[in-house]
């Protein structure tokens, strides 16, 4: 084998997934068909959950320190002020849920954060190789390239987007609907004439036209421009049309936009790939699922993605765990998927909020095969919910679960002896947690629950931890 997995894509996803095989001590490399990284501002919303997964990861103080929060919306109409828009309901930071609110970072900005925590750790990604085939048997995948070298790898990650090349080879079909059928450009532009302590939003003029929105960008001196069009426009993306679009919908002159960075346009859509895993080869991010843009979900589910497959390959390649557990990435994340595309597809309809449900601190995997809660009687934290944060004596549960370890947080119950590679945090008991003993699997969810440690070590032994 030339490494142990390769992954196809050097986007938010593949990054993040190279990030924790990394840690885990897993050969991998990141393949990416481009020649550098994605210029574009496109997923820019960093949601509570995902800055919890970055914290973990060792990002989050670096994507602190290159965005911002979200500007009040500011509606206007003939060049006058007309009405502040809140864009997200408000929540307040709490102990159990530090992260209230979405983060603002071009994603441009996001993957070179990614990127540097990559190389940091030893990982590696080989630009200027597109994938054009790959074979897979019994041990492993043969994946070719247009240029270089073929590579021999144990198990291949999809996570080269919503047109996957991958997917499409390995005849996974995707099943979806157009959420609007009117085209939209987004283009990342200087901008002259408008205040960056708003999100600038022009409304249509007139039947059959199209908004304008404006946001300036957090940690940068761009903004993203917005411009949706009739259905069967073909939009245009040089430099002079997008400024006179911006002329035409706002009380901005052409010569207002100094400097066009990245354009691009596509049509809303969502969609679910049939299945996320064939044989030696998982899909991930938008090769398993597209959303539209509205409420901010498609990076960030998309990193979640592989936040659960990371650890996972980790077990069965490092930590002796049966291939099986493997089977779970979809039984996991496929659900969630699904239910975040009809989040996304709701909140772009007007018919849901931005706010508890696009934060993905609820999300969880209560029916999961991988949960066992063996409590009786069960008031709040379940197994297969989101771990908490908060203090349990003097430790913040966030810094105890931090790495690629298991930890057990035992409240107002003796912990067991456990494997050296499973943490323990004890405590009285915990607002949030209770009473009892909860063994938090890597990625941040409550595995296994119980009052007593009766069946706990029979659980650990399915992940290879005696």
């Amino acid at each position: 084998m030339d490494t142990d997995v390769l992954v196809v894509g050097a986007g938010p996803t593949g990054l993040a997934l190279g990030i924790d095989l990394a840690r885990r001590g897993v050969d991998a490399l990141v393949v990416e068909k481009a020649g550098r990284l994605f210029p574009g501002s496109r997923g820019k919303g960093i949601q509570p959950r995902t800055m919890e997964l970055f914290d973990d990861l060792g990002v989050l103080d670096a994507i602190l320190a290159v965005g911002g929060t979200y500007p009040v919306g500011m509606v206007w109409q003939d060049g006058e002020r007309v009405g502040e828009h809140r864009m997200f309901d408000p929540a307040e930071a709490t102990e159990d849920s530090p992260y209230n609110a979405p983060w603002m970072v071009p994603q441009w900005r996001t993957q070179e954060v990614l990127y540097a925590r990559l190389e940091e750790l030893g990982g590696r990604v080989s630009f200027g190789r597109e994938v054009v085939g790959f074979e897979q048997d019994a041990d492993g995948v043969t994946v070719r390239f247009t240029a270089g070298p073929d590579v021999r790898a144990r198990y291949v990650v999809a996570a080269d987007g919503g047109r996957s090349v991958v997917r499409r080879t390995l005849g996974v079909g995707m099943t979806g609907e157009t959420v609007d059928p009117n085209p939209l450009l987004v283009a990342d532009a200087r901008i002259t004439g408008l205040d960056r302590d708003n999100w600038h939003i022009f409304p249509p003029r007139g039947e059959g036209a199209g908004y304008l929105s404006i946001c300036p960008l957090a940690g940068t001196e761009d903004f993203q421009v917005v411009a949706q069009f009739p259905e069967g426009t073909s939009v245009d993306l040089s430099p002079g049309a997008i400024r006179e679009v911006v002329a035409a919908r706002s009380h901005l002159a052409p010569e207002s936009v100094t400097e066009i960075r990245w354009a691009s346009d596509f049509r809303p859509r969502a969609a679910l790939a049939d299945s996320f895993r064939a044989g030696r080869v998982f899909l991930a991010g938008d090769a398993a699922h597209v959303h539209s843009p509205a409420g901010g979900q498609g990076l960030n589910t998309s990193v979640q993605d592989a936040y659960n497959l990371g650890w996972k390959l980790g077990a069965v390649l490092r930590g002796g765990a049966p291939a099986s557990l493997l089977d779970t990435y979809e039984e996991e994340r496929r659900p969630i998927a699904a239910t975040m595309l009809g989040i996304s597809t709701g909140v772009h309809r007007g018919e849901v909020r931005r706010g508890e449900a696009t934060r993905q601190l609820g999300l969880g995997y209560r029916e999961s095969s991988l949960t066992e809660e063996t409590r009786t009687t069960v008031n709040g934290l379940h197994a297969g919910d989101r771990a908490p944060d908060g203090k349990l004596g003097d430790t913040r549960l966030f810094d105890a679960f931090r790495g690629p370890h298991w930890t057990l947080v035992a409240v107002g119950v003796e912990a067991p002896e456990l494997p050296d590679s499973v943490r323990v945090i004890e405590g009285e008991e915990q607002e949030s947690y209770g009473k009892g003993l909860f063994l938090v699997r890597p990625d941040g969810y409550v595995g296994w629950a119980g009052d007593r440690a009766d069946g706990l070590g029979k659980y650990l032994s399915r992940f290879g931890l005696r």
